[in-house]
């Protein structure tokens, strides 16, 4: 028998043009979000995040570097999920696709006022580590 576990995504964190690529959501929950999804079987981490920000934004990424993995049993309402979220970078005109009706550019200071899941939280850590370079604790 197989345990039971989260499901395993990937969001991407995607630096353009000054701003960052937020995505609103066609399906619930609706909203704002980070780019990103499940993980496929048989792909990697890196491979998702990649497929993920195209298939959503348009865009091709580039992946800097990993930013945090989050991981609180309440993050996502359709049920427990553990997302690594890389911080990338892209150039070029986001686009939305797939699941995503709009990716639109957004700066630190002007954020949609509905976001989805947790991002309006990784969001305000992200801001917080540029401009501190301190990266966020432990997600207990």
């Amino acid at each position: 028998m197989r345990p039971e576990t989260p499901q395993l995504t990937v969001d991407s964190i995607i630096e353009i043009d000054g701003g960052i690529v937020l995505i609103e959501r066609k399906y619930p929950p609706s909203g704002w979000a980070i780019p990103g999804g499940f993980v496929d079987p048989g792909e990697s981490m890196l491979q998702a995040v990649k497929r993920e920000a195209l298939e959503e934004t348009s865009l091709e990424i580039e992946v800097l570097d990993l930013f945090h993995v989050y991981s609180r049993p309440w993050r996502d309402p359709r049920g427990d999920t553990v997302s690594a979220v890389y911080w990338c970078r892209a150039h070029g005109v986001p686009a939305g696709g797939d699941d995503a009706a709009r990716a639109l550019i957004f700066s630190g200071n002007d954020l949609p006022e509905r976001i989805a899941f947790d991002h309006r939280a990784i969001l305000q850590q992200f801001f917080h580590w540029r401009v501190t370079g301190e990266r966020p604790g432990l997600d207990l």
